[in-house]
């Protein structure tokens, strides 16, 4: 059976056409290794060396055996070269969902440092919302999400990555447009548009809260599950609606940001994972978030 042993002794002899110079360089003693040539020689059924006692020569087949060990010797290094990559996170492939809103925020920075980090990672983005999410990483269809908490499971992790105060988006020609800031009490009463609660539970209930503390429950009028779609809908002038603040990055013709006079929620968004997997890209990509986020607090 031919071991790769075998095929680093015939690199090395081919190589300093010599058993005692190619014994000294694979250290050990030259009776073996002529052993083990002729070993491999019986293996292959067909003679690798011409020798007499003053020279040793490549046969033809000997020759063209020595391009193909090479070429296989090359494929093993980068193997393991790539194996060492993996095993560090530096190569690979990343499935990342986010909700809609991330891609005004966090989610630009975090790809473009860990990009910068590991540039042999393939990744793969979806823009999904935080229920979806939970239910591609529970089927193991994706590696890391960035939702909007809580998330209530004890087979994820969450960390957190940014926390953002709520601003109210109004069409561009609404009366309350004029003014620098925005009194919740102004907005009782006033057609709203909003997501389902099911999509991102704790960002709804905020808003709802929110609403409540003016003294009135919102009118929803229309409910959609991007975020462009609802600063679409208030472009054409169908309600108003209380966003994250990031959104205001999403410049969009027709709508205007007001901030709130009272004090609101932070709006957070996490990164979650699988409690039990110790992926080296995952951890990678969590190691890449967890320094933003520092960098960002200094």
């Amino acid at each position: 059976m031919i071991e790769l042993r075998h095929l680093r002794y015939f690199i090395t002899v081919a190589e300093e056409l010599h058993f005692g110079r190619a014994a000294v360089r694979l250290h050990m003693a030259q009776p073996p290794l002529s052993q083990q040539i002729r070993q491999l020689e019986g293996e292959l059924g067909f003679q690798l060396f011409y020798r007499t006692k003053r020279s040793v020569q490549l046969t033809e087949a000997g020759a063209v055996f020595l391009q193909e060990c090479q070429r296989v010797m090359q494929q093993l290094d980068q193997a393991v070269q790539i194996g060492q990559q993996v095993s560090r996170g530096e190569r690979g492939q990343l499935v990342i969902g986010f909700v809609s809103s991330a891609a005004y925020s966090i989610l630009p920075p975090l790809l473009q440092a860990f990009r910068a980090a590991a540039p042999d990672v393939s990744l793969e983005l979806h823009e999904l919302t935080t229920d979806q999410q939970v239910q591609w990483l529970r089927d193991r269809r994706m590696d890391v999400g960035l939702v909007r908490p809580p998330v209530d499971d004890p087979a994820f992790c969450l960390t957190l990555l940014s926390e953002e105060p709520l601003v109210v988006a109004l069409p561009q020609q609404h009366p309350l447009a004029q003014q620098p800031q925005v009194s919740l009490a102004d907005l009782a009463g006033k057609p709203f548009i909003l997501f389902p609660r099911p999509l991102a539970p704790g960002l709804y209930d905020q808003i709802i809260s929110l609403c409540q503390q003016g003294g009135f429950s919102p009118t929803i009028v229309q409910e959609a599950i991007q975020m462009q779609t609802i600063i679409s809908l208030v472009a054409a002038e169908m309600g108003v609606a209380i966003v994250p603040l990031s959104l205001q990055n999403l410049q969009r013709t027709g709508v205007v940001y007001r901030a709130l006079q009272e004090p609101t929620p932070k709006a957070a968004i996490a990164l979650l994972t699988r409690q039990l997997d110790p992926s080296p890209t995952v951890q990678g990509f969590l190691a890449i978030a967890q320094q933003l986020i520092s960098d960002d607090f200094q």
